[in-house]
Order: structure tokens, then C-alpha cells, then sequence
């Protein structure tokens, strides 16, 4: 199969997995914790080369995402213990613990091909080159089983706690007196976002993971009001903004990742000019209509 349609895949993929789950982030307002997460996972790909010795992806994003999921956490801690607002303990986890990484980078890792840079923004360009083999049949990129087996495990954790997650996400006060623990679906939701942002962050970099999380779920949510057609929504617009964003990075010969969130940024605005319940324009014209 061709290189293209490798690059393709693995955006539409990125865009599914992160869609969905950026809905409940959105709907909670801690669309943010995708930001701190991956920046945070940078120690953790470092500790796992110098745990192994060996620059293997899977022993490197194993140490990601356990970092991923301790940053969810820390989070919760310092925000529960030490009373302090979440957005805060946001920033003062994950910037501890990139400034952390930073440091374990420049401090032994100069002899190997680790870099903070290829952490922060990735290169979807590159997915080939690291392929999925058994024996000597080549199973293709390693991103995209990855990235697909986040996905089913996503499906298969929002179908199985839809009602409990949708709840906790609405009505956490409602949640918690029909005895729903909400303090164990937030967590499990964590955890989903750290393993997403993970497999997510080696195709398209650390910094675009979170407009990958946050704007096909914005976008979704501008038009409908039923929370299961917005999570199909998500994943379409996703899906949609890694498909576009080839086309503009072809065009204009530039990086697929950055184009990818410059095409999320566009299907955004024109869902504030034309969502049908919030629409700008759509507004506009009712009034027009109305005066007349």
C-alpha cells in the first residue's frame, strides 16, 4: 500500500480517537488536561530509553503513558488536597514534569536520536518508516495499530459506561446521589484521555494532540443538543481534518500536522457562522427574516 494512503489512515484514526473522547473534556471543561498530559509524557519517553538502553517506540510510549496517567492523576490530587483550582494544578503538574523531561533530553540523551522537538510537534510524514512486522510479513505502521486499538478500546469504554459518563458529565451532584462514583469515572476517563494522547502524540506531535482532543468536540457540540450524536459527530470531523489537512499540506507544502489542526480550526468557524442552534449567520438571517 502506498505512503498516502498510510498518512491518511493514520490522520483519520487520530481524528476518531481523539473526537469522542474530547466530548466528555469539552462537557467537563478539562479540555486542557489533553495539553497537560502531552506535554507532561516527555520524562516518561526519556526514563524508558534509559530503563532499556534500547530507543524501542513501544518501551518508550509504555513509559508515556504511565507518566500520562500519574500527571491525571497529581492533577486530582493537588487540586482535591491542596484546595487549588484545577486549571492551576494543571499548570503546575505538567510544567514540573516537562521541564523535567527537558532536562533528562539535554542530559543524556545527546548520542541517541531524541529530541524534545520531535516529541512537541511530530511527523506524520515519517509513519512508515516504523512498521509492525511478524516474521517476515509487514503488518505496516505501528502508529496505526496502535492508534486503531485505542479506538476499539475507546467505542468499547464509552458503549459499555455511556449512561455513567453522561451523567457525571451533565450533573456530576446528580451522578454522585444515584450512587454513580464519580471520582472513579473521572479517573477512568483520565486514564482513557492519557492512553489516547499517547498514541496520538507520536503521529501528530504533543501540541497538536490537544486541538485534536478539543476542536472536532467544539465543533460537534455547536451543532447538535443529543450528547451520542455529538461523539459521531467528533469522530467524523476528525476524521475530516486529517483528510483535509493532507490536502492542505499538499498544496501549500507544509506540515501535515499543522495543516490538520489549521482544517479543524476552519470546519470550527464554519460551525459558529452556520450551526443551526448557535450560528452566526444563521442568526442574522432569522432576524432579518423576523424584521421583515
Amino acid at each position: 500500500m502506498s505512503t498516502t494512503f498510510w498518512i491518511l489512515l493514520t490522520a483519520c484514526l487520530t481524528g476518531i480517537a481523539c473526537g469522542p473522547i474530547g466530548c466528555f473534556l469539552v462537557l467537563r471543561r478539562l479540555v486542557m488536561m489533553g495539553d497537560a498530559i502531552s506535554h507532561a509524557v516527555l520524562p516518561g519517553i526519556v526514563v524508558g530509553y534509559l530503563l532499556t538502553g534500547v530507543r524501542d517506540p513501544f518501551i518508550m510510549l509504555a513509559g508515556a503513558l504511565g507518566v500520562g496517567i500519574i500527571t491525571a492523576w497529581l492533577t486530582g490530587i493537588v487540586h482535591h488536597v491542596g484546595q487549588v483550582d484545577e486549571g492551576a494544578s494543571m499548570g503546575v503538574v505538567f510544567t514540573l514534569l516537562f521541564a523535567i523531561g527537558v532536562i533528562l533530553v539535554s542530559a543524556y540523551t545527546g548520542q541517541v536520536d531524541l529530541d524534545a522537538d520531535c516529541v512537541l510537534y511530530g511527523e506524520i510524514a515519517y509513519v512508515t518508516w516504523d512498521t509492525f512486522q511478524i516474521g517476515s510479513t509487514d503488518m505496516g505502521p505501528r502508529a496505526v495499530w496502535m492508534l486503531g486499538g485505542i479506538v476499539a478500546m475507546n467505542v468499547i469504554f464509552i458503549v459499555m459506561f455511556y449512561k455513567q459518563l453522561k451523567i457525571c458529565a451533565f450533573d456530576p451532584e446528580l451522578a454522585s446521589s444515584l450512587g454513580i462514583p464519580t471520582g472513579v469515572f473521572h479517573y477512568l476517563l483520565m486514564t482513557m484521555t492519557a492512553m489516547t494522547v499517547v498514541a496520538a502524540f507520536e503521529s501528530v506531535g504533543a501540541i497538536l494532540v490537544v486541538a485534536m482532543l478539543a476542536v472536532p468536540a467544539a465543533t460537534a457540540y455547536l451543532l447538535t443538543r443529543h450528547l451520542w450524536f455529538m461523539l459521531i459527530l467528533s469522530a467524523v470531523i476528525g476524521c475530516l481534518s486529517g483528510l483535509l489537512g493532507y490536502g492542505l499540506a499538499a498544496l501549500f507544502d507544509s506540515s501535515i500536522s499543522g495543516a490538520m489542526a489549521v482544517a479543524a480550526g476552519i470546519l470550527f468557524l464554519l460551525a459558529i457562522l452556520f450551526s443551526p442552534h448557535h450560528g452566526i449567520a444563521v442568526l442574522w438571517a432569522r432576524r432579518l427574516l423576523h424584521n421583515r
